[in-house]
């Protein structure tokens, strides 16, 4: 291509979901803000395919499925986005799976997008919107939304793929960055470079090391924290006592990888109970968390009423007033009120639309108190009590937060009956619409989550409000009521508990070793006296962000050079390392040590960031903030490249993958 100025070049590193979403933008936002006179080069590096990336690559066990239904997936805006670049609605992940049933094959619609496998295939021609797909699917689904974003760009923007570990990054901060490849002598030459890894792993703790070391002194078995589908579970033998500290989705992913994974398989009778038939290599799983239950069911029903008019109580205007506030604040007693009261809304909203018959005041009047009201003020709880008679009915965060809390059981089969019926009355409520005021009450969470990222960039909060409140606490509360597994996993579970091969421990669990027999323990307030042993222990969660202990050696290298910022919160009376990348809010750029401020030439997005709240893909209609900051950052991208006066090409470090189009020259 000939061009009247000297190509642009931007390097992503990264090819999964969020890179998609940012290309994505870019696409949109470059008939606006991009000059057809000059040619733009976008570098994708990532060893995993472009879309799905690691996470939601292909290979990976069927079994594995999504904790989200087909309908609730998207990645598109929508009439609901606030962005400033123009909204291009596509289709969620149940919409794109329709057209394979009829026959019509959404992959028509992206050029070259390669057909999803048999298996595949087959899952896509019967999934209904109320389904939960298999990681297969979604992967399938990412990659048609990758080339379909590729396809919108315009024919002066062109994308190649390097199948290549990223290993460093660098140059001065007014000039060409140069982006080295593992196993390539010639790096690639940038004016910017984003950084979009995703979920990384990190080296063992200290706490892990020490449990490895003793695993390796006893000829045990220890697994760290870590991505399930990589998880080498083939040390575990049949009949084994494995200790799992975690009761979220990595134990339900392991749970299945164990059983079904291992040639069992689950019966169903006429009223739908489920029975397992083992194959004889399962191991035995005894599973305790903090909380001591399994996350709470997805549900699965859509709102009987009308959407909530969200947000209402913590909104924009509220976090203005929080933020011009003159004292520190406090997450529970500041900031918690207003966040429950706007899930409260969400809950009630739902209710009083969709079940009159069950509650005992007009909405109107209603909503006029609990507008004017604080969370909790007796005359809240007055008014909720009087409005609303059914205690099911009513929004109880404590009994939801610490459903074992104070509970003492003698034995540990007492404990078993008790998690039993829990687990079985919250998969039922989770399935019938009678309760869709729960879903009400997820929306709000969903909408209170989105807000929460601004309120943290604004320094506002204490260090240890940050440290214990926001990291800690709210992170496990959201994740144990908005991140569950779908309903037919806690059903398998009850069977696998049946079958004697699923144990509970209880909560606040408490894991150690025994040197006299070699063996990991476990013990729980729930259950005074009774230690488990157990010869193997698997750490059923995943890592958090950790830049002192990441595998990813590009961010490596950047930290201990400098050129990456933790994040570190702190006031005189706590300091708060949260192991994320400091990164400038407006626009994502790194915080650079040396430079003193953020790095004009990099930027960094998602996981590993302190922007929370940024899934890479959304339930339809929620105002996604990672849609949001994907479009304001594909903006100001095309905005500096395209005013940037590059001094010369750039080399292509060898040779790109075939993506199978070619766009532009």
């Amino acid at each position: 291509m000939s061009n009247a100025r000297t190509a642009a070049v931007l390097v992503v590193v990264g090819a999964g979901p969020r890179a998609t979403g940012l290309l994505e933008r870019i696409a949109a936002n470059a008939p606006e803000l991009w000059s057809g006179d000059r040619e733009l080069l976008i570098h994708l590096v990532d060893p995993h395919p472009p879309g799905p990336g690691r996470i939601w690559r292909h290979e990976q066990s069927p079994l594995l499925r999504m904790n989200s239904m087909a309908e609730d997936v998207t990645m598109f805006t929508d009439e609901t986005s606030t962005i400033d670049g123009p909204v291009r609605p596509g289709p969620s992940l149940a919409e794109w799976a329709a057209a394979f049933s009829d026959g019509t094959e959404a992959r028509a619609h992206a050029p070259h997008a390669p057909s999803p496998d048999p298996d595949v295939l087959a899952e896509l021609r019967t999934l209904t919107g109320t389904d939960f797909p298999t990681r297969r699917a979604q992967s399938a689904y990412l990659t048609w939304v990758f080339r379909r974003a590729l396809g919108d760009l315009p024919p002066s923007v062109r994308v190649e793929w390097h199948r290549a570990v990223a290993t460093a990054v660098t140059g001065p901060a007014d000039g060409p960055q140069h982006v080295r490849l593992a196993g390539r002598t010639a790096p690639l030459v940038a004016d910017l470079v984003v950084l979009a890894q995703g979920h990384l792993e990190s080296a063992p703790a200290v706490e892990h090391r020490a449990r490895a070391a003793f695993a390796r002194r006893h000829n045990r078995v220890h697994l760290p924290p870590g991505l399930s589908a990589d998880a080498d579970l083939s040390a575990l033998r049949p009949g084994e006592h494995v200790i799992l500290r975690g009761f979220g989705l990595a134990f339900v992913d392991l749970m299945a990888l164990l059983t079904e994974g291992r040639g069992g398989a689950f019966r169903a009778s006429a009223d739908g109970t489920l029975t397992y038939l083992p194959s004889g290599r399962e191991p035995v799983l005894h599973v305790g968390s903090r909380r001591g239950v399994p996350y709470h069911s997805k549900t699965r029903y859509r709102l009987q009423g009308p959407r909530p008019p969200l947000p209402r109580h913590f909104g924009p205007a509220a976090l203005d007033t929080l933020i011009a506030g003159g004292r520190p604040l406090d997450l529970r007693r500041d900031v918690w009120p207003l966040m429950a009261k706007e899930i409260g809304f969400g809950h009630y909203h739902e209710l009083f639309h969709a079940h009159p018959e069950r509650t005992a005041l007009p909405w109107p009047e209603f909503v006029t108190a609990y507008d004017r009201l604080d969370w909790y003020s007796t005359e809240m709880t007055a008014l909720i009590t009087a409005a609303v008679p059914g205690r099911e009915d009513r929004l109880d965060f404590e009994a939801l937060d610490r459903p074992l809390q104070d509970l003492v059981f003698v034995t540990p089969e007492a404990l078993r009956g008790h998690v039993r019926d829990h687990v079985a009355r919250d998969v039922a409520r989770r399935e019938d619409a009678a309760h869709s005021a729960d879903l009400g009450a997820f929306l709000a969470l969903l909408s209170v989550y989105g807000q929460l990222p601004r309120l943290v960039a604004a320094g506002r909060l204490t260090a240890r409000s940050v440290a214990d409140g926001l990291d800690g606490w709210w992170h496990g509360f959201f994740s144990f009521l908005a991140s569950g597994p779908p309903g037919f996993r806690l059903r398998q579970l009850l069977a696998l508990s049946e079958a004697g091969l699923v144990r509970f421990l209880g909560a606040d669990l408490r894991v150690g070793t025994d040197e006299a027999t070699g063996t990991f323990t476990a013990a729980s307030p729930t259950v005074p006296g009774h230690i488990t042993h157990a010869t193997a222990l698997i750490e059923a969660y995943l890592p958090g962000p950790n830049l002192d202990r990441t595998r990813d050696p590009l961010l490596r290298r950047l930290y201990r050079a400098g050129a990456l910022t933790e994040e570190v919160v702190d006031d005189p009376a706590h300091t708060h390392r949260s192991g994320r990348i400091r990164v400038d809010p407006e626009g994502g750029h790194v915080v650079d040590a040396v430079l003193g401020g953020p790095h004009p030439r990099r930027i960094a997005l998602g996981a590993p960031t302190d922007s929370r709240a940024q899934a890479a893909f959304a339930r339809p209609r929620t105002d996604a903030p990672a849609f949001r900051q994907n479009d304001a950052v594909a903006r100001a991208l095309l905005r500096s490249l395209n005013a940037d006066q590059h001094t010369g090409p750039a080399d292509h470090g060898g040779s790109p993958a075939d993506l199978g189009v070619r766009v532009g020259g």
